[in-house]
């Protein structure tokens, strides 16, 4: 086993093997989905997939976004770019609060007559980059562009 190379995520590494047996598949070689994810064991020095994906398991995935990357896309409908001032993993895995600064004030009223400008907000992100929460039409309130 090689400690010192970064291993992906559990995703990652099943996306690798479904392309490993498309691969070999291309090739002539037939392969369940199995047997590419321990080939894909063996790739990275691990002696079958079990012990693979416990060694990826184990650790602590890493938040979507980084403390200061510039980020845009959308929030409250509104379009955004801005910075990322705060990050923090939530007890639940996989989900992370953000903090933005946006570079212009997005105004999150939709109606004419009305204006909200907000310039820094939070939410708790998956590591898709969208909120849980949505707007009474079905959309998320932020989203992210990863």
């Amino acid at each position: 086993m090689t400690a010192s190379i970064q291993l992906p995520g559990l995703d990652a590494l099943k996306t690798q093997a479904k392309r490993l047996r498309g691969e070999l598949a291309a090739a002539g070689t037939t392969i369940g989905h199995s047997r590419a994810l321990e080939l894909l064991a063996k790739q990275h020095g691990y002696k079958d997939w079990n012990t693979l994906h416990a060694a990826v398991g184990n650790r602590p995935q890493p938040a979507p976004v980084a403390l200061g990357q510039k980020v845009s896309g959308h929030y409250l409908h509104q379009p955004f770019t801005g910075e990322v001032t705060g990050v923090q993993a939530m007890s639940e895995p996989g989900r992370f609060r953000v903090t933005l600064m946006f570079d212009q004030p997005v105004d999150v009223v939709t109606f004419e007559g009305l204006s909200n400008f907000r310039q820094r907000v939070s939410g708790v992100i998956d590591r898709a980059g969208v909120t849980a929460e949505k707007t009474s039409d079905g959309t998320p309130h932020l989203v992210l562009d990863l």
